[in-house]
């Protein structure tokens, strides 16, 4: 039985492993951040403990070293529109996801899991795709004993906020979808399939499943993995 850290609780992807993690039975407390007040469910409150503050700045400090916590869960990011600006986005996707990252390594974390983008590239010509490769490279660096970084392509879902020409591309993809998910598993992911895809590689990891080191998770792998089984 483990304890996880959950970066991005309130996020597309982040609620979706949130609500993984509630219902895993290999999770016995889960430690999410969250700049609001998380849905109130009686049902998850013996394993929920939010870590609730507007100020992010702070969620380092907050890191439940005296839980013990085994993995960290990173589905942590923003865009431009939201924050005003390119710099502000790569102080909440770079900075404050590498400073939890380094506040988990020095908690004794062993597994770090982190949904990072198709394309992500340190040397990429793209701002955005550099910066998601800057941080795998720097996540990396650390040294976790797992290091499980999830590239998805686009990311398929009902968003809070309104993206034009994702919400496009998105409908596209639906429509694809209900004609056969083979037309658009290549290049859009549903956000619950890559929830449970993380949520297993962060089992599979805890349980010696997995060789130490890093493993790295395209489209494909994420979609086998993240896959519901009947």
């Amino acid at each position: 039985m483990a304890t996880a850290v959950l970066a991005g609780s309130t996020g597309l992807v982040g609620s979706n492993i949130l609500s993984q993690l509630l219902a895993h039975p290999s999770f016995t407390k889960v430690y999410a951040y969250t700049r609001r007040e998380l849905p109130d469910n009686p049902q998850d409150a013996p394993k929920l403990h939010p870590l609730l503050s507007t100020d992010s700045a702070t969620w380092p400090a907050q890191f439940p070293h005296a839980a013990k916590p085994s993995v960290l869960f990173s589905g942590l990011g923003t865009t431009r529109a939201q924050t005003g600006g390119f710099d502000a986005q790569r102080k909440i996707d770079f900075v404050l996801n590498l400073s939890l990252a380094r506040a988990a390594k020095d908690a004794g974390v062993q597994t770090y899991v982190l949904v990072s983008s198709s394309g992500a590239s340190a040397s990429s010509y793209f701002g955005y795709n550099r910066m998601k490769g800057e941080l795998e490279d720097s996540v990396k660096a650390l040294g976790f004993t797992h290091t499980v970084i999830l590239r998805p392509g686009l990311i398929v879902g009902e968003r809070g906020e309104t993206r034009a020409a994702e919400a496009v591309l998105r409908g596209v993809a639906k429509g694809l979808g209900r004609v056969s998910a083979g037309l658009t598993e290549w290049w859009a992911q549903d956000a619950g399939v890559i929830a449970r895809a993380a949520v297993e590689a962060g089992v599979r990891c805890g349980q010696g499943e997995r060789e130490k080191g890093v493993w790295v998770m395209g489209m494909a792998e994420i979609v086998e993995l993240g896959r519901e089984r009947k």
